[in-house]
């Protein structure tokens, strides 16, 4: 449950039922790669690095294979291989993350262990959280990290599935290096984009550093009817004062826009004509815009962001560092929107389309969303010997502020039918706004203590706590249905670690999360405007890793339980509504991997089995026992790569996709069956004259399987999203 409540949501396509929005690696320590066997042949295809995301963690430079969780660091390399445009491309490497409610054109919707990421709250960039409301480009990141499970370590207040942390390219740190690469692609669909990126040292002693970054895109992606343009610059910069002090900078700006995509959806009334049971429609190539018309308009979305950082080395080896970060985001949200459907006999359906395909079309517009989040952290790390005991310590303080502040009014507006061959009766546009928006304030202060304890050289005890100070506050745009939220409370975090032998680690840890809700401030509640108690999640995670020269593996059990709040009552006149905490979900699970690098071969594969159900439900009983929807029960990633001994250079890779079948509707009578892809690509590695180059073919679904990728239910409605063709990508990299 994220913070606000419907009273602190506006009707757009972030907040209400009123608008679709969107949407190998393997897991953390065993998709470790032999780093000595790939410097030996000159290439850098290192998919996972070998260094836990220490901005994420907070227990500093802790190598993955002895740390006491599950992370992923996904490299530059790899983001180029796949030719990464968003997280979810890359992110979709790893089998415990899944679509949710992901849209081809709009920001990212992703779950992790079966639980949604909050994009308020579940996103940092360089350690300091971001609003993630946005498209973000990745043309200037190293490498995304992702921390699994429960992070109120991390987070005053998260979603427990995870963290995501985006990490921006930096100066080259060794003197009289540069950086000097331009790169050029083309596809999938006919998008083609360039790129540059620049990188070196200057000044005395070379005390200085830049990385710039510069890209345009053409998007006219597979999805026809969605053209649109994007383009970033970032610079990224660091100063060497003295050898024991560094101040470092960065900043980026970028702005995309595309045409919006409507989901598709159940249809009403639709049978198996073997069983007469309700069914889903026909899967579908995914290449029709259903809800595109001559009057649509793209979507804006623009932003910038930086950030400033203080580095000290002190006595003892301590380090204080002190950064600010600050993003500003403006956005035109835009869609036409098909949502429900009159039936001939003027019936209103609402959570599907009509069961010849028809739908209702709206024009829904809310120009000039702006977005403002800053935050200010000073942290102290270092180690010291404390009653016989060697303790590594982190202290860190964090002010932030988020603030949303939309345009008075949006656009909602009946626009005529529609209907998903593509036909449609919706002559005009309806731009005019006629509906109140939402806004936002939150001050968040917090303290965080951790402690890495030394029991012994081959068992370590890991201990944190995160004291969390709020105040949000929520109004509509007309001073109405005000909500204020001041609490503070307290996230701990423990963990054992025992390295059994030099390739042995097993751990076991415990942490707990938080999440707030609040009755919306509405005539209709018993309770109106009043906070509930805090959604305490808490996730327990046993783990054995294992790491050789050329083998590695990691197997790790979770269970999440997060408690989920409901209306209770009729909610149809005054005071019949209250909201109440209404038992929990409870996520359980599996994951297992392994790899393996023997000769000019690379072997990586990871699956996750998810348990997701619901428990202790009061308002609804039924819904006990029941699986939870759009979660796939198992997801499968594997890659198979080979290097051509006999041309240096060229490799080529098979990956392998999998989700197994998804609940779409509560009593499980209509399923999503699992699908499977292939992805092919191919990579070259030369010199053409003297210039080091780097070539990408790339076919992904490579069999062109059709098939209904994922089933999220939002706000009432049940709709459908469809894989992606096949699709051709080629790619070159030439660096000077």
């Amino acid at each position: 449950m994220a913070f606000f409540s419907p009273i602190f949501s506006s009707r757009s396509r972030r907040s209400t039922g009123r608008l679709a929005c969107r949407a190998t690696h393997v897991a953390s320590a065993i998709a470790l790669l032999s780093a000595t066997g790939l410097a030996a042949q000159g290439l850098t295809d290192i998919t996972i690095t070998d260094t836990a995301p220490s901005q994420v963690s907070g227990f500093g430079d802790v190598p993955l294979r002895q740390a006491p969780f599950s992370a992923v660091t996904i490299d530059r390399q790899t983001l180029q291989d796949i030719g990464a445009q968003r997280v979810s491309d890359a992110l979709r490497l790893h089998a415990s993350v899944a679509d949710s409610y992901n849209s081809p054109a709009y920001w990212d919707s992703l779950s992790v262990r079966g639980y949604t990421l909050d994009n308020r709250y579940n996103y940092r960039r360089e350690g300091l959280p971001i609003s993630a409301e946005t498209m973000i480009g990745m043309d200037n990141k190293e490498r995304i990290e992702l921390f699994k499970g429960t992070s109120g370590i991390q987070a005053g207040t998260s979603a427990p599935g995870g963290l995501v942390n985006y990490v921006v390219k930096r100066p080259p740190s060794a003197q009289n290096t540069t950086v000097r690469d331009v790169s050029a692609s083309f596809g999938p669909g006919h998008s083609s984009s360039i790129a540059l990126d620049l990188g070196g040292r200057f000044g005395q002693d070379q005390a200085l550093g830049y990385r710039f970054n510069a890209a345009y895109e053409n998007l006219d992606p597979y999805i026809r009817n969605t053209e649109g343009h994007r383009h970033l610059f970032a610079l990224a910069m660091d100063w060497r004062l003295t050898p024991d002090s560094r101040l470092e900078w960065e900043i980026e700006r970028s702005e995309r826009q595309q045409m919006g995509v409507n989901a598709y959806s159940l249809l009403a009334n639709a049978t198996d004509p073997l069983n007469g049971v309700p069914s889903l429609p026909a899967t579908v190539d995914g290449q029709r815009n259903i809800t595109r018309q001559v009057w649509s308009v793209p979507g804006v979305f623009a932003g910038t962001t930086g950030s400033l950082r203080f580095k000290q080395n002190l006595d003892g080896g301590w380090l204080w560092t002190t950064q600010y970060g600050a993003q500003r985001l403006r956005t035109d949200d835009r869609l036409s929107y098909a949502f429900g459907c009159t039936t001939p006999s003027g019936d209103w359906v609402g959570d599907k389309y009509c069961s010849n395909g028809g739908f209702d079309l709206y024009d829904y517009r809310s120009d000039n969303e702006r977005r403002s989040s800053d935050a200010l952290q000073s942290e102290l790390h270092g180690s010291a010997q404390l009653a016989g005991l060697r303790h590594h310590l982190g202290l860190s303080i964090m002010r932030s502020r988020l603030l949303d502040r939309p345009s008075a009014m949006q656009a909602y507006n009946w626009a005529g039918t529609g209907n998903i061959d593509g036909t449609s009766d919706s002559p005009e546009a309806q731009p005019t706004p006629g509906d109140l928006n939402t806004q936002r304030s939150e001050y968040t202060t917090e303290i965080a203590l951790r402690d890495r304890i030394e029991l012994s050289a081959q068992t370590a005890l890991w201990l944190g706590l995160r004291h969390t100070r709020l105040n949000r506050a929520s109004e509509r745009t007309d001073g109405s249905r005000a909500v204020q939220d001041v609490r503070s409370f307290n996230t701990p975090w423990l963990a054992l670690t025992h390295q059994i032998t030099p390739a042995y680690l097993v751990y076991g840890s415990y942490g707990e999360g938080i999440e707030t809700d609040v009755a919306p401030n509405r005539s209709r509640y018993t309770n109106a405007g009043q906070a509930l108690p805090a959604l305490r999640s808490e996730q327990f995670e046993i783990g054995v890793k294992g790491q050789w020269a050329r083998t590695r593996w990691q197997a790790s059990w979770f269970d999440i339980t997060r408690p989920v709040a409901g209306d209770e009552g009729a909610c149809d006149e005054a005071n019949t509504c209250t909201r109440k905490i209404d038992g929990q979900a409870r996520h359980r699970g599996l994951e297992l991997s392994a790899g393996l690098t023997q000769a000019q071969w690379q072997w990586d594969i990871a699956t996750t089995w998810t348990d997701a159900k619901r428990q202790a439900a009061e308002i609804d009983p039924s819904v006990n026992g029941q699986r939870a929807l759009n979660v796939p029960r198992m997801s499968l990633r594997a890659m198979g790569q080979y290097r051509f001994a006999g041309v240096p250079g060229l490799r080529s890779s098979l990956r392998l996709n999998h989700e197994g079948t998804r609940r779409v509707t509560e009593d499980g009578v209509i399923q999503l069956p699992a699908w499977t892809t292939l992805d092919l690509a191919t990579h070259y590695d030369t010199r053409i004259h003297g210039t080091r180059t780097q070539w990408t073919l790339a076919i992904d679904n490579l069999a062109d399987r059709r098939y209904w990728r994922e089933s999220p239910k939002q706000y009432g409605h049940y709709y459908l999203y469809a894989g992606a063709p096949r699709t051709l990508r080629v790619a070159v990299k030439a660096s000077f």
